[in-house]
């Protein structure tokens, strides 16, 4: 999906009137906001931070000074390793480090849903939509943030609602 689709979705999951002008620039395609009084945005991270501030929902950037070094962290992370990624092995990787990391909390940042959470749910969609059934078993704890981020009111909006087994079909799949 790309950036600006995905910028759109989470404009319109923050509650924000649809109309920024948004482009691509360069080889590797990274979104610019065009805005009204000031300086363009560039960026991802960057633009997704000013819509949630413009959204007044500063509560998805972290609510103490580690939380929000967190998301930041977890923003690079969609940057540099979902966005960056290039082959099955690469993506293999991250959902396996991925599981490691979500394998005892909820959400990537602290106890609360933020923008981490969000802009990695809208970067992993592509890669989960076509994970078999054995492999969403493989990554069991992102197939379970996955599936919790995706049932988030306004989150998933359009995109395919994937499915998990609730039941383990393989006992020893780890």
């Amino acid at each position: 999906m790309a950036a600006a689709a995905e910028l759109r979705l989470l404009e319109k999951s923050l509650g924000l009137k649809p109309g920024n002008k948004y482009s691509a620039q360069g080889e590797r395609q990274i979104p610019v906001l065009q805005t009204n009084n000031g300086p363009s945005l560039m960026g991802l991270s960057t633009i997704a931070t000013h819509l949630v501030k413009q959204a007044s929902k500063e509560h998805l950037l972290g609510s103490t000074a580690e939380e929000k070094a967190m998301v930041q962290q977890w923003l690079e992370f969609r940057v540099t390793r979902v966005d960056g990624h290039s082959s099955k092995e690469d993506t293999q990787t991250l959902l396996k480090d991925l599981n490691s990391y979500l394998e005892d909390k909820v959400y990537l940042a602290g106890h609360n849903i933020t923008l981490a959470d969000i802009l990695l749910y809208y970067g992993l969609h592509r890669f989960i939509v076509d994970l078999t059934v054995q492999e969403k078993e493989k990554y069991l704890n992102v197939s379970r943030w996955f599936c919790h981020i995706q049932h988030y009111p306004d989150i998933r909006q359009h995109l395919s609602s994937i499915v998990f087994i609730k039941n383990r079909l393989y006992a020893n799949s780890h």
